[in-house]
């Protein structure tokens, strides 16, 4: 399976002909929908969901999502499947699993926000959330910085999911020079001899994962 950044939390799935794209916001490719058989939604935050892009998109397109999503998608009809933790769906040869309720709290003034998180071959994309899922994860996309984390609990998500490599996503809100930083605070206190590598990586970017089961990923020269 091949994972492509689109950029911020937006990536493409490529596996035996079938794509996937999880949350093309308004911080990723313009073209992220581009020959996409699906598109799942973690939640409705403008940095991972704009209705009208999905509404463009036109053709066949399914999209997978929270209830809370849904409801802004009515007109789409059947092409709009809605899934809750424990849920588990097919697009093509991949078999999704979807963890987690709630988006993580930005502050106690707002108010709750859905989110749902998937986990596909071992490669999990929480969305704004800090879930852990019931199941081994070998990559997963961590927040890189968010208004609802610190670098400190990034720290210990990262501990307790235990993956054999993390790809840092949700980075448009920062600058470069603050991304490296926090790369390399959570390379220091995660990384090491036995701990998972830790990659930043630019939209464009492609890493293709060794197969089904495996721990480590290789880097594609952008096209």
């Amino acid at each position: 399976m091949q994972i492509t950044s689109l950029g911020h939390s937006c990536i493409r799935l490529q596996h035996e002909g079938c794509t996937v794209v999880i949350d093309p916001g308004c911080f990723s490719d313009p073209d992220a929908l581009e020959g996409a058989d699906a598109v799942l939604v973690t939640h409705e935050h403008a940095d991972h969901f704009v209705p009208d892009r999905l509404r463009e998109a036109g053709g066949d397109i399914d999209i997978w999502t929270n209830p809370a999503v849904a409801r802004h998608l009515t007109d789409l009809g059947g092409r709009v499947h809605t899934v809750r933790h424990g849920d588990a769906f097919d697009v093509g040869p991949l078999e999704f699993h979807v963890y987690g309720e709630k988006h993580a709290t930005i502050h106690r003034d707002f108010a709750e926000f859905d989110n749902v998180g998937f986990l596909v071959d071992g490669v999990f994309h929480p969305g704004d959330a800090l879930t852990v899922p019931e199941e081994k994860v070998r990559t997963l996309l961590a927040p890189a910085g968010a208004p609802w984390v610190k670098l400190a609990e990034v720290v210990d998500y990262v501990r307790e999911v235990g993956p054999g490599e993390v790809f840092l996503v949700h980075d448009a809100v920062l600058s470069p020079p603050a991304l490296s930083a926090h790369a390399q605070i959570l390379s220091s206190l995660v990384g090491g001899p036995h701990g998972p590598a830790v990659r930043t990586w630019s939209a464009g970017d492609k890493i293709g994962l060794s197969g089904a089961g495996g721990s480590s990923s290789q880097a594609v020269p952008r096209t």
